[in-house]
């Protein structure tokens, strides 16, 4: 908990708001703009002593409850209201809605990678967009079932999903998938469908069930993948992930080491791409 930069900024947000959009008089007596801090006491339900405590820098740690109180009662913005939660050391309220929609910006910059494979991804796992690089690599998602859009929920229920991947990367790549369910799901609790995907995948393989027992949590950030394309042979690619403002999709782009052997082979994924091999 910062106390001086939280009770700056509790100064400076009360200073800022009008009686009037509160509901209260001007009054002839009021001689500095903004509410007094019994007014926005009594806006929050909370003692004017307690308030004051937190604008002074002196008092204690305030709830959840409290802090979502002072929020509204100063009528603050979403984003003032996170950073009111990060001063007093805690995470704010999570009432983003997870959105399937890829903003048009990021779907440009996906179609502006034309060199490297790139794909937007749910944090559930749902593949939600792919460049053309994205599809000769992993394969066309759109073509598939809404249900086996998800690349996790794929992995433990179809064997075919795997072939992508050499032998001795496959239980890493399992742990590492169950990692992640983890830490969203405790991220989001309030997240049904991320709910009823691990629900379903504990009860049908076996193999989840028994690495969600384990317990280990892991958020996917940056990583280094292998592949065994059936066109191109093996690749080992670096797995970069840029996280949108909400953190609720993913851009996720592979590249290749200049000069290395898997770096010639992704040159020669986008060859295949834009040539018509089929004979006749």
């Amino acid at each position: 908990m910062d106390r001086s930069e939280l009770a700056d900024f509790l100064r400076h947000r009360r200073s800022r708001l009008a009686p009037a959009a509160v509901g209260l008089p001007r009054g002839p007596r009021r001689r500095t703009p903004g509410l007094r801090r019994e007014e926005v006491a009594q806006l929050a339900g909370m003692s004017t002593d307690h308030y004051t405590r937190l604008e002074q820098a002196r008092g204690s740690y305030p709830s959840r409850q409290m802090l979502a109180a002072v929020a509204r009662a100063l009528r603050l913005t979403r984003d003032e209201r996170d950073h009111l939660f990060h001063l007093a050391g805690e995470e704010p309220p999570r009432d983003r809605p997870a959105t399937e929609h890829v903003r048009p910006g990021l779907l440009l910059v996906l179609d502006r990678l034309t060199d490297v494979p790139a794909q937007v991804v749910h944090v559930r796992g749902d593949i939600l967009a792919q460049n053309a690089m994205a599809k000769l690599l992993t394969g066309d998602a759109s073509a598939r079932p809404e249900a086996e859009r998800n690349a996790i929920r794929r992995y433990f229920t179809d064997p075919a999903a795997r072939e992508l991947f050499p032998p001795e990367e496959h239980d890493r790549a399992a742990r590492a998938a169950v990692a992640h369910l983890r830490a969203v799901l405790a991220e989001r609790p309030d997240d049904a469908r991320l709910a009823d995907l691990v629900r379903e995948l504990r009860a049908g393989s076996e193999e989840f069930a028994a690495l969600w027992a384990v317990h280990e949590v892991a958020v996917r950030r940056e990583d280094v993948k292998h592949f065994r394309h059936p066109v191109v042979g093996p690749l080992e690619l670096d797995c970069e992930t840029l996280l949108s403002p909400e953190h609720d999709q993913r851009l996720v782009v592979y590249t290749a080491r200049p000069g290395s052997s898997s770096y010639e082979r992704l040159r020669l994924l986008r060859v295949v791409g834009l040539q018509d091999l089929t004979p006749g």
